[in-house]
């Protein structure tokens, strides 16, 4: 990789260190609130801390090391080193696990590679970072292909969580989760409105449900809210139309389309009409978002699946409240849910281990051992679909969950389980990101901009970048 593109690179990332992320405002992740969310949850995230360091494993094994940026990752990748060794007696590892804050890990990461030295066997990196490691040719690429290493996984896990970390094809990160985007519902403020979230199937439905909970509350209660730091709304609409804001090389961006203008159109008309209201903190993923859906001030909104556990987190005395289901589309037959958030992680090419290492981690993240750890030790949905199915995870009466929620994560995701889209995530996305929280959002829903205006100017200002 260039000197001088590797500068940019890490110019880059300091900008997606302040632009991209779960939350901003929130204790609950280092990340900031401006990207398309990931699965970090507050407590479990390293911020402004010393590196933790921790060894698991055997001390006559394979030495790896092996970074990450939220501690609850290592707890779940160290049970994972035990579960190994003792199914692999002849391929003993010992893993020594630094978790660094967000930034500083990714930045580390980067300048180990330029520098061709200090880089790590293994390492997580966050969805919205991934792009921008994997250079412009093949052979930029600094991580050791895994397509050998993910076959023997392959037809169970879902398709679009393995493309998203792919280049030319070839496979270079493994996916920690969906991250299936579904809607939540407060079940309990509905009924006293008398609506049934399940006959919701539709957005000309959610909006008849918005108002006739604004009318029979004489405009007390808003319905929803809509994002002016988070881009989750639109990148539902674009994989409901199997569309994207980048062209086919992810190099190119249209901002313009129709699905970006319909969203905005119809939540322009939500918010005007009471419907809706600004989601405090600019997104829901945040300590004030968290207090509005506790408060009962948004009764109906999209997310991930891995916001499941910012109902147990922050929100306990909500248990039963609450039912997850697909979500609304334009017309019947649409897409009902997209992959939303990430953790891709790599092996190194420079690791004297390598093959051992990626035999490892696609068993650890892949496996049903190692994706039932992942749904039972993070909470987050597994990208092995053959847990969907299997009663002693669906209908284990004794999992958090499972008691919290009105409905079955599981249900949901089942009926939607052909439907789940992506979008790209490319060296361009973090300046696309970047004009909707700062730009375009709060210009439409603040600040009066009309949408094909603030849509233009930004256009502009995306195309200015990439030239």
């Amino acid at each position: 990789m260039k000197k001088s593109r590797f500068i940019g690179l890490i110019l880059a990332v300091l900008l997606i260190g302040n632009t991209l992320g779960c939350s901003s405002k929130s204790a609950t992740s280092n990340e900031s609130s401006k990207t398309n969310s990931s699965e970090v949850v507050s407590s479990e995230a390293a911020s402004s801390k010393a590196p933790t360091i921790t060894k698991v494993g055997s001390p006559n094994g394979t030495h790896f090391e092996m970074w990450d940026f939220v501690d609850i990752h290592s707890q779940f990748y160290a049970e994972m080193v035990k579960e190994w060794n003792k199914k692999n007696p002849d391929k003993q590892i010992n893993i020594t696990f630094t978790t660094y804050p967000y930034q500083d890990m990714h930045n580390k990461l980067k300048m180990a590679i330029q520098a061709g030295t200090g880089a790590p066997d293994m390492c997580d990196i966050e969805i919205s970072q991934f792009p921008t490691f994997l250079g412009q040719e093949e052979d930029d690429v600094p991580f050791q292909e895994m397509d050998n290493a993910v076959a023997p996984y392959k037809t169970n896990i879902v398709p679009a969580r393995l493309k998203i970390y792919q280049k030319g094809g070839k496979q270079y990160g493994i996916p920690t989760h969906v991250g299936a985007t579904v809607m939540y519902y407060n079940t309990e403020i509905m009924k006293k409105y008398g609506l049934d979230y399940k006959k919701i199937k539709t957005w000309d439905d959610f909006t008849e449900a918005g108002n006739k909970v604004k009318s029979a509350s004489g405009g007390k209660q808003a319905f929803t809210s809509v994002d002016t730091s988070g881009a989750d709304w639109l990148w539902i609409s674009m994989a409901e139309n199997k569309t994207d804001w980048t062209d086919a090389s992810g190099k190119k961006a249209n901002i313009k389309i129709k699905a970006i203008k319909d969203m905005l159109k119809m939540q322009k008309n939500w918010k005007d009409s009471g419907i809706a209201i600004d989601s405090p903190g600019g997104q829901l993923d945040t300590e004030e978002g968290y207090a509005a859906v506790g408060d009962g001030k948004v009764v109906a909104f999209p997310k991930a699946l891995w916001y499941m556990s910012r109902f147990l987190n922050y929100l306990p005395d909500q248990s039963g409240k609450w039912a997850i289901a697909p979500l609304p589309v334009y017309k019947e037959g649409q897409p009902r849910s997209v992959g939303i958030g990430g953790t891709g992680t790599i092996v190194m090419k420079s690791s004297k281990n390598a093959d051992l290492a990626a035999q490892w981690l696609t068993w650890a993240k892949l496996s049903k051992e190692g994706t039932t750890q992942i749904w039972k030790i993070l909470g987050f949905d597994p990208a092995n679909m053959s847990l969907w199915t299997d009663p002693s995870i669906t209908k284990d009466t004794s999992n958090k969950y499972l008691k919290y929620f009105v409905t079955n994560p599981f249900d949901v995701l089942n009926k939607t389980k052909n439907e789940i889209g992506m979008i790209k995530s490319t060296t361009i996305s973090p300046t696309i990101n970047e004009q909707f929280t700062t730009n375009v959002l709060p210009g439409i829903f603040d600040n009066g901009e009309s949408i094909d205006e603030a849509l233009q100017n930004a256009q502009e200002a995306i195309e200015q970048e990439e030239s």
